[in-house]
């Protein structure tokens, strides 16, 4: 089948791509750097042209709560509208475990109208949520940094890896839509503060994390299970420990 991932010259769409292409489907990349932009809609009806799935893995350039909020609107409704007129079958977008606990943020209610454009879209969908990648931990620790400390609250989160939520994503998009949500995490629970500890620690980052219930996730108050999936989520096979390891 012809897949097109918008977004898939970054970090998750360049693992799709390769996957995807690896089983045999027609997959293209769609980014601004190729002719398509989503915001735009320039080259969108072209790229669709005989596709049968979309899977978006795209993100703002800016984190601005106006300018995130405008291209999660703008360019989802720009695709879905292309879709339809082009007959695609099967949209898959990715999204943030907790979204919907998360509406403190900018950032989470410009993914929230994200998805509840696609759910209204009529088009059939999968939606799959991701808790926060490895790879993210250095922005997290980031965000909460003042001075040379790092706050962060108390409370659990299970991060997977990004070579795990490209697979599922891939699985995602070559089966049936499920009109709902797939969640991915990694296989081990941790407590954000902790998490990021360990993290620093190994880059012999000198920064003190400090456990602080209070202490805002990107804008949002968090309570113990914010962050984690629920029951049925698909658990990735990369373990944190082990990837830290690999960055040494």
């Amino acid at each position: 089948m012809k897949v097109v991932v918008i977004g898939g010259t970054g970090l998750i769409g360049s693992k799709l791509v390769g996957r995807l292409a690896e089983h045999g489907h027609e997959t293209v990349p769609a980014s601004p750097n190729s002719g398509v932009n989503t915001l735009t809609g320039e080259g969108v009806a072209e790229v669709l042209r005989g596709a049968q799935v979309v899977v978006d893995v795209s993100n703002s350039p800016s984190f601005a709560d106006d300018d995130v909020m405008e291209f999660f609107r703008t360019s989802t409704t720009n695709l879905l509208k292309a879709e339809r007129e082009a007959g695609v079958t099967h949209h898959v977008a990715l999204s943030v475990v907790g979204t919907e606990r998360l509406q403190e943020s900018g950032y989470f209610r410009a993914k929230q109208v994200q998805e509840e454009l696609i759910e209204e879209s009529g088009i059939p969908y999968s939606i799959v949520h991701a808790t926060q990648f490895f790879e993210f931990m250095k922005g997290i620790a980031e965000a909460g940094t003042r001075g040379d400390t790092v706050h962060l609250a108390p409370v659990g989160i299970r991060p997977v890896h990004s070579d795990d939520v490209a697979a599922t994503v891939g699985a995602t998009a070559v089966g049936t839509p499920v009109n709902g949500v797939v969640e991915v995490a990694g296989p081990d629970t941790f407590q954000l503060d902790e998490l990021i500890g360990k993290g620093l620690a190994a880059k012999n980052d000198p920064r003190t994390v400090v456990a602080d219930p209070r202490a805002p996730y990107f804008g949002a108050q968090l309570r113990e299970t914010t962050l984690l999936p629920g029951p049925d989520v698909r658990i990735g096979k990369v373990r944190f420990a082990d990837w830290v390891a690999q960055q040494q």
